[in-house]
């Protein structure tokens, strides 16, 4: 005899099918990310700080989530073609950016700006955070970097400071620096790294403020004499160094950072898996120790944490470029 199953019931029966067929599709179809390459673009020339990180974190991703992450260097001022590219790409995970804190530089730096880092992107993760230092040449009569405030404030406008380029975190590092410790030097833009230190050893400039990474030889030869570095407190790459804090300038504090985003509307289950795999990548004891050698401290977070940072960056840098006079570009 035939059982006769009631209408509702049938209709129950069928989506509870329904739903258990879903289900393990969808589950398939999240762990499918990424199932080709991925491309990490950066604002910035291959060998720099950004890039060898970026390029030590592509690696671990590739082995970690089985397909090949890559960089692609896109630079240009302000980051602007390097932004540009990821925020007009799908937001699928398979175009990601690196973003820095040069780009919260950037948002006051230029008049205006093709994209919103606040608006066009979706936060991932932190990667690292380094100081910068301040050296002298190793025949300077500064040996410290109180020496060289009080040289300062006994003769304004006497000194010479060498930097990179007008608008560079450095550059505005050293804006902050004379603001902050209440002393006038002039700040001398170069072109690179190698010809401040050039300057610096010709006795052209007494102080430059740059990365561990980009001064680590001549420090190790002892062309160059560190003074100080320039975070709340001392970085593990250079444990033995004062900060400029520590030398008397109580409100000075520079941490650079380089974080990894996302086109704006990416699935909050494609940056959760992005963010879980950073976080135990960058906890790597092998990881940390290449990146420390850089000056760099391997340091994972949460989205929101980096977006505050990005968000926080973007505050505190236009209220240096105002007080400096920089001309927006």
């Amino acid at each position: 005899m035939a059982i006769v199953v009631p209408a509702r019931l049938r209709s129950i029966l069928f989506m509870a099918a329904l739903a258990g067929v879903a289900a393990p599709h969808d589950a398939r179809a999240e762990a499918k990310y990424p199932d080709r390459s991925v491309r990490i673009v950066l604002p910035f020339a291959a060998g720099g700080v950004a890039d060898i990180t970026a390029r030590i974190v592509a690696e671990k991703l590739s082995d970690k989530l089985g397909q090949r992450f890559y960089v692609e260097n896109q630079p240009g001022a302000g980051g602007i073609v390097a932004a540009r590219t990821v925020a007009s790409s799908p937001p699928d995970g398979y175009t990601l950016a690196l973003l820095s804190n040069g780009t919260a530089v950037s948002v006051s730096l230029f008049k205006k700006l093709p994209f919103d880092p606040l608006k066009d992107f979706t936060p991932i993760s932190s990667l690292g955070f380094f100081d910068f230092i301040f050296a002298t040449a190793a025949n300077s009569p500064f040996k410290t970097l109180d020496e060289f405030i009080s040289a300062a404030k006994a003769k304004p406008g006497s000194l010479n400071v060498g930097t990179i380029n007008v608008g560079s975190t450095q550059n505005l590092s050293a804006e902050l620096f004379k603001t902050a410790a209440g002393i006038d030097f002039a700040i001398i833009p170069y072109r690179g790294t190698p010809e401040i230190q050039v300057a610096l050893l010709q006795g052209d400039v007494a102080l430059t403020i740059d990365s561990y990474s980009a001064m680590k030889g001549n420090l190790a030869d002892g062309k160059l004499r560190a003074l100080a570095s320039s975070g709340a407190a001392r970085s593990e790459a250079t444990p033995e160094l004062a900060t400029v804090k520590e030398s008397g300038v109580a409100d000075y504090d520079v941490v650079s950072w380089n974080a990894l985003f996302a086109p704006a509307g990416t699935p909050p289950e494609i940056v959760n898996a992005l963010n879980a795999a950073l976080r135990e990548i960058l906890a790597d004891r092998d990881v940390k120790k290449r990146l420390i050698e850089l000056g760099i401290e391997a340091r994972a977070g949460t989205p929101q944490q980096i977006l505050d940072r990005l968000t926080s960056d973007i505050d505190k840098w236009r209220v240096v470029i105002e007080k400096a006079g920089i001309e927006r570009q």
